[in-house]
């Protein structure tokens, strides 16, 4: 038994000791790391460690949550103590019972690959190497006048332990690299691009001067932008965009937000919600993806799940809690690697395929409503013109109903952006409102 895992069992067992019917306690222990270089010197250094607990209480059919960072033995009971004794304080709630331990069976046992040792061996030389060669790359066209660049990587632990026989551990890392570059136009123009990747595994990132490019690349497309049109056209997501996109028509898709009143997927669980180009899978399986997981933080064991299969709603996140208050089986309480079924098609073949119209490659701002679908939205963008992408846009807007637009999805790309556990490609609608000039 792991030392994580040994404290996270003492803690409940405290909590029993202190009058608890049942508990459930998890430790972490985290690290992170990242460095800050800005026109030719390093701005700063960033290291952290930390180590906490965390512990759910269920005392007389009421329930509590508490956390702290001092682990010393003698204060964590007096903590935990004090923490039964509030928990007596509240009003009861028929709903908080801890997980049933069904729920714990057939947990998957395999090989996720969370955690990259080449990571930790990354020196501080190292570190700055990359940040300066990402710093040159980026001030490679003498029209820049300012550029960033970022290395950042973490490691973490943890454990739980509940008093009705779950226990688990984890352990995961990550690392990746940023950068952004600003360019002069003319007298007060300041166009700006930036580009970033994260993963699991330093073998899967590109090299760093490579962002440091791209990131140029997309300050220099800017050069030139005009206010786009006020149209209704076809409008084509680049797929960093698009995990944003979707993000936005995933969010209310939880137990939470139906109970709550605040979802458009109320009542459309088995029901043609999106179009049918839409097929999206929760996979928290995936080896070395950022969602992975081996189980939720209810120690729900893992599986996929579909969410949506040709624009019909087949599963919702539901944890246990409101699951109790709809009547409903829990699935899980929180997305892990979410996967959007890909097309047969690249960029090049889209863009023909359409014609003209709006290629969009960031969203600045705007709002959606998660109870209606209701959304707008700032971009900026290219114009799509003979199937090439064109001048580059922004001032303008995208209005419409995120269920209505995701039903004018025509096209999915073959091209997934792989710095998310969102894995996006690029998506076509069809008949899609702008505002502008």
């Amino acid at each position: 038994m792991s030392e994580l895992l040994q404290s996270a069992t003492a803690a409940v067992e405290m909590a029993r000791k202190a009058g608890a019917q049942d508990a459930w306690a998890s430790l972490s222990r985290d690290r992170s790391v990242s460095y800050t270089y800005r026109d030719g010197k390093i701005e700063k250094v960033e290291e952290s460690t930390s180590r906490g607990l965390g512990i759910s209480l269920y005392v007389d059919g009421r329930y509590s949550s508490h956390s702290t960072t001092d682990l010393r033995p003698e204060r964590l009971q007096s903590f935990i103590t004090e923490a039964v004794a509030l928990t007596r304080a509240l009003q009861p709630d028929p709903h908080r019972k801890i997980p049933d331990p069904s729920l714990f069976k057939d947990r998957p046992t395999t090989d996720l690959e969370r955690n990259d040792p080449a990571v930790a061996r990354i020196t501080r030389e190292q570190r700055e190497a990359w940040c300066a060669e990402m710093d040159a790359r980026a001030h490679a066209d003498k029209r820049v006048i300012s550029a960033e660049s970022g290395l950042f990587s973490g490691e973490s632990q943890g454990a739980s332990a509940s008093s009705n026989g779950f226990s688990g551990t984890w352990d995961g890392g990550y690392v990746g690299y940023n950068c952004s570059a600003t360019v002069r136009e003319g007298e007060d123009k300041r166009p700006e691009g930036s580009a970033s990747a994260v993963g699991r595994w330093l073998a899967g990132l590109p090299e760093p001067g490579k962002i440091a490019d791209k990131a140029l690349g997309r300050a220099i497309e800017r050069l030139g932008s005009k206010k786009g049109p006020t149209i209704r056209a076809t409008m084509v997501v680049d797929p960093e965009a698009a995990v944003s996109l979707i993000s936005r028509a995933l969010g209310p898709g939880s137990a939470a937000a139906i109970q709550q009143g605040r979802s458009f997927w109320t009542g459309k669980l088995g029901q043609p919600l999106f179009g049918d180009k839409l097929t999206i899978t929760d996979d928290p399986l995936i080896p070395r993806g950022l969602g992975s997981r081996h189980f939720d933080g209810e120690g729900i064991s893992a599986k996929r799940m579909p969410l949506i299969e040709r624009g019909v709603v087949k599963n919702i996140y539901i944890d246990t809690y409101y699951g109790r208050k709809l009547g409903m089986a829990p699935t899980t309480g929180s997305a892990s690697n979410r996967v959007v079924a890909l097309g047969d098609k690249n960029l090049a073949e889209l863009l023909t395929q359409a014609g003209s119209g709006i290629y969009v490659t960031s969203w600045l701002g705007g709002n959606s409503d998660s109870t209606t679908g209701d959304f707008s939205l700032g971009l900026r963008g290219h114009l799509i013109e003979n199937g090439k992408i064109g001048a580059p846009i922004g001032e303008m807007n995208v209005t419409g109903n995120l269920p209505a637009l995701y039903r004018s999805l025509v096209a999915v790309g073959n091209d997934p952006y792989p710095y998310s556990s969102l894995r996006a490609p690029t998506l076509v609608f069809q008949d899609v409102q702008f505002s502008g000039a």
